[in-house]
């Protein structure tokens, strides 16, 4: 698997405090059957990182891998909260993209309302980046106005759910918004947004597995993570469902206000 959003170097943000932190959050991501990670340490007003205190943070954290026996591929990227980026200049922005390329790892707020985020976020599509939305399910304004969701994504934008969001582990009410999303067909990547603490670890399969999404596991953590550490500008189609599958029994909300958005598109 291939982890597209992880908070795995040292000292930077609200990830691992420390290098022995990291090895821990590695090895576990190993265990779990990840073997590439985007490191994403966050880029925020908060967390002022650029592009080339992570890439010396991820040198240095793949020294101590190798000399540990720890087989983990480390990529640089970054999530850029969105209320930072107009703080952040063109030539800046194009270091900070997932694995080193175009696509860039978004964070929209934490707020009922996000004023100006669909403008902004199109002003870098129209500039030549790819845009993935981190974790939208934990975004009250597109819960409150899904059809922005919708529109953004009918305009070349993707997302990247959290992994832990599908089973509860950020509330009922982020699991069921989580699950719309899929049903509705508006996600194309689960990670672990792990950060090191056990209830943020980096397992995604299990998680999947639970959610009844064990068919789309290939497509989410492999196939479109490469397509886009590959620069392409879409991704594969996702498979269908299994002949015979049934829905999670738990889904009884799936019929909500995305899943009428969907259908009347």
């Amino acid at each position: 698997m291939i982890d597209l959003h992880c908070h795995l170097l040292p000292g930077v943000d609200d990830g691992p405090a420390t290098v022995e932190d990291a090895l821990a959050l590695a090895q576990a991501a190993v265990g779990c059957g990840t073997r590439t990670i985007v490191a994403t340490p966050h880029v925020s007003a908060r967390y002022p990182n650029d592009a080339a205190r992570i890439a010396e943070a991820a040198g240095a954290l793949a020294e101590h891998l190798r000399a540990h026996g720890i087989s983990l591929e480390v990529l640089t990227g970054s999530e850029i909260a969105f209320s930072h980026l107009i703080d952040v200049d063109a030539a800046e922005l194009a270091r900070l993209g997932l694995g080193g390329g175009n696509w860039l790892l978004v964070e929209p707020p934490f707020s009922a309302t996000a004023a100006g985020l669909d403008d902004l976020v199109l002003e870098l599509v129209h500039a030549g980046h790819g845009v993935i939305l981190a974790h939208p399910e934990r975004c009250p304004a597109f819960e409150r106005e899904p059809r922005l969701l919708h529109s953004l994504v009918d305009q070349g934008v993707l997302t990247s759910l959290t992994a832990g969001s599908l089973v509860g582990r950020f509330g009922s009410k982020v699991r069921r918004f989580a699950s719309q999303l899929v049903d509705a067909g508006v996600v194309h990547n689960v990670a672990s947004d792990a950060h090191g603490a056990p209830s943020r670890g980096p397992s995604i399969a299990a998680e999947l597995e639970q959610a009844g999404l064990g068919y789309l596991r290939a497509w989410l953590t492999d196939t479109v993570p490469r397509a886009i550490l590959a620069g392409e500008r879409t991704v594969p189609p996702a498979p269908e469902p299994p002949e015979g599958a049934t829905a999670d029994p738990r889904h009884w909300w799936r019929r909500g206000p995305l899943r009428r958005a969907s259908l009347s598109r």
